[in-house]
């Protein structure tokens, strides 16, 4: 019998398009339980083909918490991410349900289950002076400073990851210490007060996944991604914002090739190469972080199917479909 008292919570993690989110459906519909989305994209309104947001009936049949929380010209920050999706968890807790924690974004796991270092808080004026800098020498100039002053951080930030690379150079200008230094010896803040179930699904061949991205893309560009793409650099907020493509929100995977598509940087077929491309990208970084998550178990999803509900058993006990979970 586990000692552990704390209420149990499953951390369903992957790399893009791996078929995470369908899995963490089918748990929740047989489980009794809710889905809390750690995705950095979803966050935003109006990014739902490219982002592969839930459908309306999707939601309909399964609570889903942390999307939708704001408008695409403004930014949100891990911290915030970790904070209102601790309140969420409680919430599902409260109501005796099981929480599904299901997506990629590694900096959103990491601020929820094991809680932020404290350091300086965000500075309007430097991040505007820092995104003008970019504007004049690119981000990946920034990138190559960070490298001077910050060697740690820069190893780990890729040099377009643009917000990555503004917050650590704004923590290194604020406090005169590197990034890397703080979140080393700084205590963390307040985790989540579960114990949790780590699995990681990915397929074990890496050419199943890229088929899967590049299916998904035409997926999506058949469900209308470029209208969607259209209908955001119509609003007015982001028409007259001096520089769209440093906003979180539009360097999101997939958006970024299409608003520069649009803007007649590339043809409709170098478009589609570039997001394969980019999203690829993404699900390499993804999954390098994820094997740094050791007391995590992977599964391929095409295969381990048999294994996934095994963990699943062991790990929930009476807490199954039969169990108060599901018939709450």
């Amino acid at each position: 019998m586990n000692s552990d008292l704390r209420p149990p919570a499953i951390a369903l993690m992957g790399p893009t398009a791996s078929g995470k989110s369908a899995l963490a459906l089918d748990w929740a519909q047989r489980l009794g339980g809710e889905i809390v989305s750690v995705d950095s994209a979803l966050v935003y309104r109006g990014l739902d083909i490219g982002a592969a947001k839930p459908t309306r009936e999707e939601r309909a049949a399964v609570p889903h918490h942390m999307i939708d929380l704001r408008d695409p010209w403004h930014a949100y920050s891990a911290a915030e991410f970790a904070a209102d999706a601790r309140v969420a968890v409680e919430a599902i807790l409260a109501r005796g349900r099981l929480p599904i924690l299901a997506g990629g974004t590694g900096l959103y796991f990491r601020a929820l289950l094991q809680g932020l270092s404290p350091m300086p808080e965000a500075d309007a004026a430097l991040r505007q002076a820092i995104e003008a800098q970019a504007r004049e020498q690119g981000w990946p100039q920034l990138h190559a400073e960070l490298a001077r002053v910050d060697p740690a951080a820069a190893a780990r930030i890729h040099a377009t990851d643009a917000q990555r690379i503004q917050r650590a150079l704004e923590v290194f200008r604020l406090s005169g210490r590197p990034i890397s230094q703080w979140q080393r010896e700084s205590p963390r803040g307040p985790g989540l007060p579960c114990r949790v179930l780590k699995l990681v699904v990915a397929p074990a061949d890496r050419a199943t996944l890229h088929a899967r991205i590049a299916a998904r893309l035409d997926t999506m560009l058949d469900a209308g991604f470029l209208d969607e793409v259209r209908a955001l650099r119509a609003l007015p907020q982001l028409r007259t914002h001096p520089a769209p493509l440093d906003l979180p929100a539009i360097r999101a995977v997939g958006y970024r090739q299409a608003w520069e598509h649009l803007d007649g940087a590339t043809s409709a077929a170098e478009f589609r190469d570039r997001a394969i491309f980019a999203t690829r990208q993404l699900a390499k970084r993804q999954i390098t972080w994820l094997r740094g998550e050791l007391d995590a178990r992977w599964f391929d999803p095409a295969t381990d199917q048999a294994r996934l509900d095994d963990a699943l058993d062991l790990f929930l006990g009476s807490r199954g479909p039969a169990g108060p979970a599901a018939s709450a």
